[in-house]
């Protein structure tokens, strides 16, 4: 019998996914993501625990125990890219 075929789909396609190369995950994950796009997850629950976070964070970075990055830095930075020559002004 197949791997494939005892497992749970989306068990098999994680475990498939997560034997790929760090390149090949984030373009997986790139698509996944533009996959969910528009998709409302939201409940009054996560919309509170979200409100919640966000002010905490801001609190942080207000009082300076948390600093930020630049997030097209982030993201070169997963992507395996450096954007710091292509800085926008904005």
């Amino acid at each position: 019998m197949l791997e494939s075929e005892t497992l749970p789909k989306r068990d098999y396609v994680l475990q498939q996914a997560m034997s790929l190369d760090f390149e090949d995950r984030v373009f997986v994950m790139g698509a996944l993501e533009e996959s969910l796009k528009g998709v409302d997850f939201e409940t009054p629950e996560i919309a509170f625990a979200w409100a919640t976070e966000i002010e905490r964070r801001a609190e942080a970075y207000e009082q300076g125990s948390m600093s930020a990055e630049d997030w097209r830095e982030v993201m070169a930075r997963l992507r395996g890219s450096d954007v710091s020559t292509q800085r926008t002004h904005s």
